[in-house]
């Protein structure tokens, strides 16, 4: 099916299927042919487009898990209350919702490189200046302003895989969500033994993850640069860009949204409060955060494997199925024996959360263009994440009333279950072309 699909898109795009092949920024269909001879285009171009991904995608996950190992500390040095911290918690996925709808906009305007050259700008900003905030205003802004840049990336490179690597689509998506494990975990298991290392301030082991942030800014901007000297090239000679199709009235976009925003709910409870469950049951601070580490890595191999597994089945929804089941399995575990069971909860809940790189591999299947990935990229992750926001608060809220993770952890499990319908869904062999009747 994926084969048929990306033979199909490269019809349609009338341009080679390789990584040197970077088409104009804003444009789709068959006007979207690039202007340029491939022989004026230097060699570097299309392994630096890879290269960049990768480091961008690393960049997608730490400014939130660094958070979470050092969380405790931050609060009380902070003065945070508990509902002020599962506001904390809840910010990551306003600045999704509310900035990722803008980046298909930004993407025709200015091209996706461009916007995700300034994304990784601003995620190195907000980590370079978070550390030096003096009260929870001041930490929330900068924060957000990180976020702000995760949230248009986020969007954007199922954009890019998409409309650069069509033929590769499984491999890509694999490549990007392994090297967003990676960062993901890496910064959960090396934030504290790095805060210990450089003298115990969480404001500096939160600080040394900006370095990461400036390193992946540096291959977008020749990237950046050359993408907008094609648009300009052609911008005399083209039509104008296409918006791709509507996605408000697709019941695969609502059904791929829905699942997107509650794997996000999970995904983001875990990376912010599962420390501090393995705390609250009488595990170390360093162990808590190691333990946050395994659960991150057990996306890296998964996170390659389930693209690819995904790009090769016709009706993704047993995957979906699978990874419901491990994490109701998971939380059940935290319930009942959170410290004795810890590792294996952990690994658990790792698997579970691969909920997310099966929801990106869906949105590029689940649309026929660059231009339909586009706008359900847009859609599926703003909605996903605006019905994500309340969950880390309301957890943080019955965690401070209730004395104890009996509620939070029950509620974690509810909301598996839709999940997994939402999942069965979203999974069916269709697009959303499909669901307005729209014709190849």
């Amino acid at each position: 099916m994926l084969d048929d699909e990306t033979q199909t898109i490269d019809r349609r795009t009338a341009a080679p299927a390789t990584p040197a092949t970077l088409l104009p920024a804003a444009r789709t269909g068959p006007a979207a042919a690039d202007p340029a001879p491939e022989a004026a285009r230097p060699g570097w171009l299309g392994p630096l487009l890879v290269v960049g991904i990768v480091l961008a995608a690393l960049n997608l996950r730490p400014a939130i898990t660094s958070l979470g190992a050092l969380f405790e500390e931050v609060r009380t040095g902070l003065g945070m209350s508990g509902t002020v911290a599962g506001l904390i918690t809840s910010v990551p996925a306003l600045c999704f919702a509310v900035v990722g709808v803008t980046a298909p906009r930004l993407s025709r305007r200015f091209g996706p490189a461009t916007v995700v050259c300034a994304g990784m700008a601003a995620v190195a900003a907000g980590l370079l200046i978070r550390p030096f905030a003096t009260g929870a205003a001041g930490f929330l802004a900068a924060s957000a302003l990180s976020l702000a840049g995760i949230a248009l990336t986020n969007v954007l490179l199922p954009v890019i895989v998409k409309r650069w690597f069509p033929d590769r689509l499984g491999t890509m998506t694999g490549l990007y969500s392994m090297a967003l494990a990676v960062g993901t975990s890496l910064a959960a298991a090396a934030t504290v033994p790095l805060t210990s290392a450089l003298g115990g301030s969480w404001r500096t082991g939160l600080l040394v993850w900006a370095v990461l942030a400036v390193a992946a800014v540096l291959p977008w901007l020749p990237l950046a640069a050359s993408v907008r000297r094609e648009q300009r090239t052609a911008a005399g000679a083209a039509p104008a860009a296409a918006a791709g199709p509507s996605v408000v009235r697709s019941r695969t976009a609502w059904a791929l949204a829905g699942y997107f925003g509650l794997q996000a709910t999970g995904a983001y409870i875990t990376m912010g409060w599962l420390p501090q469950i393995f705390r609250d049951a009488g595990v170390s601070a360093g162990t808590a955060g190691v333990l946050l580490a395994v659960t991150m890595v057990m996306g890296v191999p998964l996170a390659f494997v389930i693209p690819n597994l995904a790009g090769r089945m016709r009706n993704q929804g047993p995957i979906a199925v699978g990874l419901g089941v491990f994490g109701l399995i998971g939380y059940t575990g935290l319930h009942l024996a959170p410290a004795a069971g810890a590792w294996a909860w952990a690994l658990l809940l790792g698997i579970s959360n691969c909920a997310f790189p099966l929801a990106i591999t869906m949105i590029g299947m689940r649309a026929k263009s660059p231009a339909g990935v586009a706008r359900l990229s847009a859609f599926a992750q703003s909605t996903g994440y605006l019905v994500s926001i309340p969950g880390p608060l309301l957890i943080g809220t019955l965690y401070q009333h209730s004395g104890g993770w009996d509620l939070p952890l029950t509620l974690m499990s509810c909301l598996l279950v839709p999940q997994i319908a939402l999942g069965v869904l979203a999974g069916r062999d269709r697009t959303i072309e499909d669901d307005r009747g729209v014709r190849d």
